[in-house]
Formats: C-alpha cells, sequence, structure tokens
C-alpha cells in the first residue's frame, strides 16, 4: 500500500498542517525600487515637457 501523506490522506498542500501561515513575496531591493522612482519620473517629466512643447 502506497501513502503520500502521514496517514494515507494524499499528497500534502503548502500551507496543510505548517502552521497555516500566510506566505508574502519578499520585500523589493532598494536598487529595484530606485529604479521604479527613477522611471516613474522620468515619465512625468516627459508628460510635462511634452504638454509645454505642443502647446
Amino acid at each position: 500500500m502506497t501513502t503520500s501523506g502521514p496517514l494515507g490522506e494524499g499528497p500534502r498542500q503548502p500551507g496543510d498542517g505548517d502552521g497555516d501561515l500566510p506566505r508574502y513575496e519578499p520585500p523589493p531591493s532598494v536598487g529595484k525600487l530606485m529604479i521604479w522612482v527613477v522611471l516613474f519620473f522620468v515619465a512625468a517629466l516627459a508628460v510635462v515637457l511634452g504638454g509645454v512643447y505642443f502647446t
């Protein structure tokens, strides 16, 4: 007889009996966060300068 779980209950899933703690993604690194901030400001600057140029 083949069993997958401890008592033959089927395959274990993540979160089954291991405290049911929620699993979160790790926070982004400081470098990656700074890249997104700089990208946002460059895009905002392009929109503002484009609006000034075309009016």
